[in-house]
């Protein structure tokens, strides 16, 4: 036996120093620990022979494997802590083949099913994870730790704690190798889809768990502080963390897993998760990238057109939380191409919901649309739309704004309308939903310059839809044009119609008309003026409708008027009044006193203004008597939910009504334009406001003869109107035809000249001037010709006779020559 032991420590005295000292880290029981003298010893020979420290992590590998296998988690303990301590104080250059070692070691208790040494692995992977190395490693591959790290984030132990501790190590390995590779070109390229898509599901998996542990958990006061370090909120760090690194090619593979997450466990319903993880989204990466997000999710949008609108809704619900989130420009380049899917979206849902179909009408589907779903998809949009235009500059928000105009299907001489009833339905609901969409976006637009803010293509479509036969969409035109007006934040003061007795208690705030609004009111006055003339004149009106009139000659009033803007208002009330006393239209007595109710407001309201005693005094004298004496053409009686009628409005005394000869001579006195005061307004009808409304020819031509019969002054002496035949209407036809051809050359003729290139135009003109020149010749040889012989003819050589000159006072010259 003495032999035996003799030669055994003889071969103990052979093994190489290095596993010597590694030995001798170990204590004979485990559980006294690492021996930390003897570490102490090993430390200083890795560091005195660094060539060394790749065999000291082999050999401590091997025992760490064998010990694995037999048992001994106590010694493995002990060598992952020796491990830990040599890493932390090695830094040489032969490290590379150290760190090979120590991640097969962490692999190892990666792969066991044990929970404890799982933990001691990511534990020690972390501790790795800081350490930042003097060398490069070309070759190390993190794939496998990737995919453990991911496995125990969705752990499914029985026991809870362990679930929790499994899950949270696994969260923290997967920050260790993002700390790791994110900012090494030299390792494995973590942003790669094959990463991403289980790094990123891994952390919102967790997210999510904790999300539905809230809502099942009965009351708050059950959180603990153990809680404070719960799964989900080291998730939600790990993720913040990864998005903050992320570059700018690296945005759209760290998005992608997060859609197709939502996408697989039907999280964009209830809408709550969706828009939690893109907050943490927008709030983490760096602003410049905001863009980039937007761009995915309209891209994710597209991609679910056919989708449920429930979801549809979801990630339209996310996409206007992204752009509040986001700074202004968050939707970076492709501004209208933004605008553009929205209302592709839109007009998608509607058609969905009139064929109740995904894939057109007539075509079998297994999925059933609900409508009040699209409704409420479709107003997601709308919001949508308004929470992005928000983050918008002015200039950007007017491209806006035309853009969306220029979508509204409009009747006009140019462009044809669906006919059938389906298409009836599909336009007005588009109608309607973009004229809401466009609303959102001017709620709070402020410009200084009107023309910029309403140029004349704008306006012009816009107001031709206030001639709609849809009362939503009148209404929705005359909110849209009040919202431009109101820069000053007075709208609301004017939300119901009255006559107030003074006016200084709204604290209204007026500035002075600015030269750029003058100019903008001389270009459209009278456009708007005929409109809201011929707005007052719907029989389909509503309570609705004559406020928003209200609010906008009061608004008009107060932001673009100047003298002669209020003279123009003046008349256009009267004229008002005229319409409901008259009564050509047959109005409904509803209307009718509505009408006077809102002549009586506004003069009111504008006497005030003015600050003429004597107009103050007629409007408040006409008010009184109508309070004795007919209190249902006042707006306290009229605007009401049970109005105050009278049917006898055809017998109503001349003391009830405001005189425009009154009026006249009052304004007139204090140096307002009493000629034009005088002078009735009579708005002149343009074939865009009859085709606005108006949908066969057959209308548009009898609404003509019918306006040129009233405004002639002869009509009480005309003969009785001639019998309409076939020839007549062939005839009124082919006229209208004759001017639309005419109306379309002007057309091609301004276009030419705002899009044609400058050596193009250069060109024709030339071409003109040169047969203007060659005009200009034959005139000038006839009137230089010598006089004629006193034969009166002068005979050629052919011997045929030669006409007199003619004299130039009766030269018949080309159109181009007259001035």
């Amino acid at each position: 036996m003495l032999r035996m032991k003799g030669v055994c420590g003889c071969c103990g005295a052979l093994r190489p120093r290095y596993k010597r000292l590694v030995d001798n880290i170990f204590p004979e029981d485990p559980e006294d620990g690492l021996v930390k003298t003897n570490m102490e010893k090993l430390t200083f020979y890795a560091l005195s022979a660094p060539e060394k420290l790749d065999r000291i992590g082999a050999y401590l590998s091997e025992r760490l494997i064998r010990d694995v296998s037999r048992h001994r988690y106590g010694y493995v303990c002990i060598a992952m802590e020796a491990l830990d301590q040599l890493l932390m104080a090695c830094h040489c250059q032969s490290i590379n083949l150290f760190v090979e070692s120590f991640l097969k070691m962490v692999a190892k208790l990666l792969e066991s099913e044990k929970p404890n040494l799982q933990i001691l692995g990511t534990n020690s992977f972390v501790k790795f994870a800081n350490i930042e190395e003097d060398t490069p490693s070309y070759h190390r591959s993190y794939d496998f730790f990737v995919s453990r790290f991911s496995e125990m984030c969705h752990s499914s132990h029985d026991d809870p704690d362990v679930r929790t501790k499994i899950r949270m190590s696994g969260i923290k390995g997967l920050q260790g190798v993002v700390r790791k590779t994110v900012n090494d070109e030299l390792q494995a390229n973590i942003w790669d889809p094959q990463h991403m898509d289980k790094i990123v599901p891994s952390l919102l998996f967790n997210l999510q768990r904790a999300e539905e542990a809230e809502s099942r958990s009965p009351s708050p006061l059950q959180a603990t502080e153990k809680e404070k370090e719960s799964p989900a909120e080291l998730a939600e760090r790990c993720l913040r963390e990864l998005l903050g690194r992320a570059a700018y090619g690296n945005i759209k593979n760290a998005i992608k897993p997060v859609l197709i997450h939502l996408d697989n466990h039907s999280l964009w319903e209830p809408k709550t998760f969706a828009i939690r993880c893109f907050k943490i989204i927008m709030y983490s990466i760096q602003p410049q990238h905001s863009h980039l997000v937007i761009q995915q999710l309209l891209g994710h949008l597209d991609a679910n057109s056919k989708s449920a609108a429930t979801v549809r809704a979801g990630i339209v619900e996310v996409l206007s939380e992204a752009a509040v989130i986001a700074a202004s420009g968050s939707v970076g380049p492709t501004v209208l191409e933004v605008f553009n899917t929205l209302l592709r979206q839109l007009r998608l849902s509607i058609d969905y919901a009139l064929t109740g179909s995904y894939d057109g009408a007539g075509s079998v589907t297994t999925k059933i649309i609900k409508e009040h779903e699209e409704r409420m998809f479709q107003e997601a949009v709308i919001k949508t739309i308004g929470s992005f235009a928000s983050t918008l500059p002015t200039y950007q928000r007017s491209e806006v704004m035309l853009f969306i105009m220029s979508k509204v299907p409009l009747p006009s001489l140019h462009q044809a309308i669906e006919a059938s009833k389906t298409g009836e339905n599909r336009n007005r609901l588009t109608q309607i939903m973009l004229l809401k969409s466009l609303l959102q976006v001017s709620l709070g637009f402020q410009c200084s310059n009107m023309l910029t803010a309403l140029p004349s293509s704008f306006l012009d479509r816009l107001l031709s839809a206030t001639l709609m036969e849809d009362a939503e969409i009148r209404l929705f035109v005359l909110e849209i044009l009040i919202s431009f007006i109101d820069r000053h934040g007075n709208r609301h003061k004017f939300s119901t119609v009255s006559t107030i007795s003074d006016i200084s208690v709204l604290k209204l705030k007026v500035d002075k008309c600015s030269r750029q609004d003058t100019v903008f009111m001389k270009k459209h006055a009278q456009q708007l003026y005929r409109h809201i003339y011929l707005t007052c004149k719907e029989e389909s009106n509503a309570q609705a409708h004559y406020e928003a009139l209200y609010s906008m000659l009061v608004l008009i009033s107060i932001e673009l008027a100047n003298e002669e803007v209020v003279v123009d208002l003046i008349r256009l009330v009267l004229a008002v009044q005229e319409i409901a006393q008259i009564n050509e239209d047959n109005l409904p007595a509803y209307n009718r006193c509505a009408l006077y109710a809102l002549g009586a407001a506004y003069l009111n309201l504008i006497s005030q203004l003015t600050t003429v005693p004597t107009f103050c005094q007629h409007v408040h004298e006409v008010i009184q008597m109508r309070q004795k004496e007919a209190p249902y053409l006042l707006p306290e009686d009229v605007f009401v939910e049970r109005p105050r009628l009278s049917r006898s409005l055809d017998r109503l005394g001349p003391e009830v009504f405001f005189r425009q000869s009154k009026i006249s001579e009052v304004l007139g006195g204090s140096g307002y334009n009493s000629d034009r005061l005088s002078t009735p307004y009579i708005p002149q009808l343009t074939d865009e406001d009859r085709l606005s409304k108006r949908k066969s020819i057959g209308e548009t031509i009898s609404l003509q003869v019918e306006v040129e019969s009233r405004n002639s002054p002869e009509r009480e002496e005309r003969a009785p109107a001639e019998e309409i035949t076939y020839e007549t209407l062939k005839k009124a036809i082919d006229g209208v035809a004759v001017e639309e051809q005419e109306r379309e050359r002007r057309r091609q003729v301004v276009e030419k000249f705002q899009k044609a290139p400058f050596e193009e135009i250069a060109a024709h003109c030339g071409a003109r001037a040169t047969l203007l020149q060659s005009k200009l010749n034959q005139i000038f040889e006839i009137t230089i010709r010598p006089p004629p012989s006193p034969s009166g003819t002068v005979t050629a050589a052919y011997g045929q006779p030669q006409n007199h000159s003619i004299p130039v006072y009766e030269m018949k010259f080309p159109d181009l020559c007259v001035y």
